[in-house]
């Protein structure tokens, strides 16, 4: 007995299933529960008459038949129809499902399932996706089509190969570090489109640091000037922004080099969780009274310019991190590594994982300098506090990144290098 092919059998029942019951509850006139799961049963026995038979004629000739059924069906219910539905979407739905059981046993079972389950899930949000839509302003189709742009027709005409000096300057690596920061700031700003307006005060900060943990610093120390009585919220949301901000360091690092994130990810972890403790103190503190009135709308994340700068400052900085190393020792990159992350982390941090990835530098040093980088962006969004908010933002602000630049300075000093995952 061919165990597999009973799981795969189980496996396309319960997806049938699954499929068939958003259909039928949907009130689907053309099939249900019933006649979903029989159709993703089908395409396993196709599958398998097709492998034991070797023919590949069995699966089309099974497809052409369920396609015929299709069509048949959907002539009769539009037939006794005064308005007719011209929908396909489930009759594609029950093709995709007949293809999903014949990939169970002619393919790659978890592209199958994951396929299955997203079918599922994509039908079972059409009102949400309808909605949605329909919200969309022009800046927000404007956003999915750049990065569309960006990822789908940019990257893959660049050349894989490095040029210039130093021979790090591979023009693909250097678009994909771009696709990568402006895809995460695009998930944070449809999660705000979703959320934004009615985020609550945790919220905010969660949200501030996933779209721009900088701009969350100037909205909300320029809020304080405005109601002065609101500096403790204010001071929570900024460093709840810069402790997400970390999070998204390590998601930058852990797609670049995922081979070397666990010899990286407790000292940043570390540094995270004193930012985190420091956000539970200003929150006891807080008068729950205060409120500030919604997180700052972003801008069109995925604006070509600001891409394009990225990705040249990304390069520069790449260059130089290569340079300064091979002319005057890793010494010297902490001096690169506290001036490029006063404005921008993610560069620098990019920068330092490609070269941790093509063994140009140390993971013992290249987490150190990542952190480093870190808390300069730190001490340059307390400073815009400062200058921008009141006095009371000032201090509380001066004390919270007072208190995580000097434990993350201690923890990039101390840090044993036998402590790693």
């Amino acid at each position: 007995m061919e165990y597999e092919d009973l799981i795969n059998l189980g496996i396309a029942f319960g997806l049938g299933m699954l499929t068939g019951l958003q259909r039928q509850h949907a009130d689907s006139k053309m099939a249900g529960v019933r006649t979903f799961t029989l159709i993703a049963m089908l395409g396993v026995l196709s599958g398998m008459l097709s492998r034991v038979y070797d023919s590949p004629l069995i699966m089309p000739a099974f497809g052409l038949v369920l396609g015929g059924l299709l069509i048949t069906a959907n002539v009769i219910k539009n037939g006794r129809s005064d308005t007719p539905d011209i929908g396909q979407t489930t009759e594609v739905a029950a093709l995709l499902m007949f293809a999903i059981g014949a990939y169970l046993v002619m393919g790659e079972r978890m592209i199958a399932v994951v396929t299955g389950g997203a079918l599922a899930i994509l039908l079972y949000l059409k009102d949400k996706l309808h909605d949605f839509i329909e919200d969309l302003q022009e800046k927000d189709l404007a956003a999915i089509m750049t990065f569309a742009g960006i990822s789908l027709v940019i990257l893959p005409l660049l050349p894989n190969e490095t040029f210039g000096p130093l021979d790090v300057l591979n023009p693909r690596s250097i678009w994909l570090m771009v696709t990568l920061i402006v895809g995460i700031s695009v998930v944070g700003y449809f999660i705000y489109k979703f959320m934004g307006a009615r985020a609550g005060t945790i919220s905010g900060g969660i949200l501030g640091g996933l779209i721009s943990s900088t701009a969350t610093t100037v909205s909300y120390a320029r809020k304080t000037k405005e109601s002065g009585a609101v500096h403790i919220m204010a001071a929570f949301v900024i460093v709840a922004a810069s402790a997400v901000a970390v999070i998204r360091v390590l998601v930058e690092v852990g797609v670049v080099i995922p081979q070397h994130l666990p010899a990286m990810i407790l000292p940043l972890l570390a540094e995270f969780l004193v930012l985190v403790g420091i956000c539970v103190w200003i929150y006891l503190r807080m008068n729950r009274d205060d409120s500030v009135e919604s997180v700052p709308e972003p801008k069109n994340p995925a604006q070509f310019k600001s891409a394009l700068i990225f990705g040249l400052l990304y390069g520069l900085i790449l260059l130089a991190v290569a340079f300064i190393k091979q002319e005057y020792g890793n010494e010297a990159l902490y001096g690169l590594a506290v001036i490029s992350g006063l404005t921008d982390v993610d560069a620098i941090t990019l920068s330092l994982s490609q070269l941790m990835r093509q063994d140009r530098l140390e993971i013992s040093t290249g987490w150190k300098l990542i952190l480093l980088a870190s808390l300069s962006n730190l001490a340059f969004k307390g400073a815009m506090a400062a200058v921008l908010g009141t006095r009371k933002l000032g201090r509380w602000i001066g004390i919270s990144f007072g208190l995580g630049i000097g434990a993350g300075l201690l923890i990039i000093w101390l840090w044993p290098q036998n402590w790693h995952l």
